[in-house]
């Protein structure tokens, strides 16, 4: 598939980490997707796409136009058509909030129509993008979209969540929550609701995703993999607690994952092929 995406004009790029467009036929039509530190908004033009928790007694999602998901804790399943021509958005983990107007929590670990989320139609939306001739037009289609529901003023707590997220962001999960609250003078316990209001989850729970992604994305299946020395770089100093948060987060143990890496090689095109892995 091709990939085509940027990182949006201010003040967008304080909430989305890119904008993009995902065309062509897949690789492989069933995904296992790990979890990672980011919400997303979908919209897709060609056929139905499926998403289910394998982890839970729970039948497929079906969604032929638009959806939101919040940040995911645990791994999930998604089909692609057999063509796939989506449109998307990767928000920062608290970047959903100032568009979607309710309490993250109610969209982490699920996905939601559009429609249920903005209370409008997404048909002017969805007849913008695919009107659009170009991927670039298709870019600023969405980009214009999003400025439009942008909220003017921050919701309350969340200029503090953007800058200790920033700082998690960038110390890759390692940095103490306690050092995170006491730097912005304020309690655990008011952090924490806050992160739930506006993240879905805890900064300690956003804390182990950023460290899992940062390991995840550090595998070279091409060359030998020292797990041990990769956790320890990525802030895993209990072996058997990194073991245990691999098969969670993966569904495999990390010589499980590396091998099934290795039967299917292939360039990273996109952040769509970084995490993934191939489940038919």
């Amino acid at each position: 598939m091709d990939y085509v995406g940027r990182v949006p004009a201010p003040p967008l790029d304080r909430f989305v980490d890119d904008v993009y467009c995902l065309t062509g036929v897949p690789r492989h039509r069933l995904m296992n997707v790990p979890p990672m530190p980011s919400a997303h908004l979908f919209l897709h033009l060609d056929g139905p796409v499926r998403l289910w928790d394998p982890d839970r007694p729970t039948e497929p999602a079906v969604f032929a136009d638009g959806w939101f998901m919040g940040v995911w804790t645990r791994r999930f399943l998604f089909e692609y058509p057999a063509r796939v021509r989506l449109v998307g958005v990767h928000f920062k983990p608290w970047g959903m909030a100032p568009f979607v107007g309710l309490p993250a929590t109610d969209l982490s670990d699920r996905w939601a129509p559009a429609d249920a989320v903005w209370q409008r139609s997404l048909d002017r939306m969805r007849h913008r993008v695919g009107d659009a001739t170009s991927a670039a037009e298709t870019l600023d289609v969405l980009e214009e979209e999003l400025a439009e529901r942008l909220a003017g003023t921050p919701a309350r707590g969340l200029d503090l969540v953007r800058h200790t997220g920033r700082r998690l962001e960038a110390a890759h999960g390692t940095v103490p929550v306690g050092a995170l609250a006491d730097a912005a003078g304020v309690s655990g316990n008011h952090l924490a609701n806050l992160y739930k209001e506006h993240v879905g989850v805890t900064p300690k729970r956003m804390a182990r995703i950023y460290r899992f992604a940062r390991l995840i994305l550090s595998v070279d299946a091409g060359q030998p993999v020292d797990w041990a020395d990769l956790a320890q770089s990525a802030g895993y100093f209990d072996h058997a607690h990194f073991s245990r948060e691999f098969k969670d987060f993966t569904g495999h143990t990390p010589t499980q994952y590396l091998a099934l890496w290795r039967r299917f090689p292939g360039e990273r095109s996109g952040p769509h092929d970084f995490g993934p892995m191939p489940a038919d």
